[in-house]
């Protein structure tokens, strides 16, 4: 792109750095379930002068002047966004998916009240409660889990909690978690306990847009969701909720936790929410969840156990103990072979966080470059080669040239690469 031209000539450092990242991520095959890609389109507006305003506020209620221009990229944005998951009102102001999720917490309970939510061990989030972020240290957190057998929600259990702990809001979401999760049941729970609902719909915000999962719109309180992920925009945040919330929410979001709302981001949210209202995303989506099965599949025959049976989603966690690697092990030695994948806990995990007996890859970046059913199949076989080679450096170098041989049949971002 022309702009790189530009920032050659003034850093060349920095220009070597992203020219760096724009080969790397070219050429491995990024399994990381929170990761995508994003469109050129995307990265323009991202990188445009839209960064230079200052839009303290909300359409036609800015601190600032100027803010005319500001005001049309926030409310394409918004209406968008309402559009894609029939919300009554969001904002889309929030720099980051936890961010998106302090306002709710802010806005619904209080220091030291309860809140239900998905235990990290199990899948959950930073912000579902681990003792070191805000979540974990301002409020009372319950943890919930899968079923020990299955490895999927219990919802009776859930229930169980909430009658015991009463919270005052129940957290539905996971960033680990590759089935269905039931939201109509989530708020029957919700209305037996007389509790707020909020969903994290993050990891699956792309295939609730699609239709490949149910929405969570109908049954929620409040939603909050990443715009990268399965979403496939920038990284940012934004939050659905009900009308009679929505004046709390935009306090909490400014000035409550925020100051000036990132125009450039926002812009850009705006454009991979118009990208998602086409045809051809529902497309895209569905090819993600077919992929995950396909791979998940895949492993499953090599010998992997896939946790829970498999998947309904873009992700998976793939326990490793059959193959004698940690999931630290694992990540490391798959690097090597230009396959990018992170250690991840597997439910009840033996060998803690640090560590980890597992592995979470998710799809949505491999399916934008375009790979489907048989390059799942060829990864599979990618991942058995090096995780069983382990330190046998000739058989690592073979897998990465194969995955040098993939990578280049899916060019990524071909125009950034002239």
């Amino acid at each position: 792109m022309q702009t790189l031209k530009y920032l050659k000539a003034v850093d060349p450092e920095i220009y070597e750095v992203i020219l760096k990242e724009i080969k790397r991520e070219d050429e491995n095959l990024e399994l990381i379930a929170s990761e995508n890609f994003t469109s050129l389109a995307v990265l323009c507006a991202q990188g445009s002068v839209l960064t230079n305003k200052y839009a303290e506020g909300y359409p036609d209620a800015r601190w600032y002047g100027g803010c005319a221009n500001a005001d049309s990229a926030e409310i394409l944005a918004v209406e968008r966004a309402k559009k894609l998951f029939g919300a009554e009102h969001v904002n889309v102001q929030a720099h980051s998916g936890t961010q998106a999720n302090m306002a709710v917490y802010f806005a619904c309970v209080k220091p030291q009240d309860t809140v239900l939510a998905m235990d990290l061990a199990a899948g959950g989030h930073l912000s579902h409660g681990h003792p070191h972020n805000f979540s974990g240290m301002f409020y009372n957190m319950v943890g919930y889990g899968v079923d020990r057998k299955t490895e999927e929600l219990d919802y009776n259990l859930i229930l169980d909690l909430a009658k015991e702990h009463k919270p005052k809001m129940i957290l539905a979401g996971a960033s680990a978690y590759p089935r269905q999760i039931d939201f109509k049941v989530f708020r029957e729970i919700c209305d037996k306990t007389g509790a707020l609902l909020f969903v994290d719909m993050a990891h699956i915000a792309g295939l609730v847009a699609a239709g490949e999962h149910p929405s969570p719109v109908p049954y929620a309180d409040f939603v909050t969701s990443t715009t990268h992920k399965t979403l496939r925009g920038p990284r940012g945040g934004f939050i659905i909720c009900r009308k009679e919330y929505a004046k709390k929410i935009d306090t909490r979001i400014f000035p409550g936790i925020q100051g000036g709302p990132l125009v450039h981001v926002i812009a850009a949210k705006a454009v991979a929410f118009k990208e998602a209202l086409e045809p051809k995303f529902k497309e895209y989506q569905a090819q993600i969840v077919k992929n995950a099965k396909k791979l998940s599949a895949a492993l499953s025959e090599k010998g992997f156990r896939i946790t829970s049976g498999g998947t309904d989603t873009h992700l998976m966690l793939v326990d490793l103990t059959s193959k004698g690697a940690t999931g630290k092990e694992a990540s490391a030695i798959l690097e090597e072979t230009n396959i990018t994948a992170n250690k991840n806990l597997i439910p009840f995990d033996p060998l803690g966080p640090a560590v980890t007996s597992g592995i979470r890859l998710g799809t949505p970046a491999v399916t934008t470059r375009g790979m489907k059913e048989p390059q799942m199949q060829k990864i599979a076989d990618f991942i058995d080669t090096a995780i069983i080679a382990k330190t046998d450096k000739q058989k690592l170098k073979a897998v990465k040239k194969e995955v040098l041989k993939l990578t280049k049949e899916f060019p990524l971002y071909p125009e950034l690469l002239k």
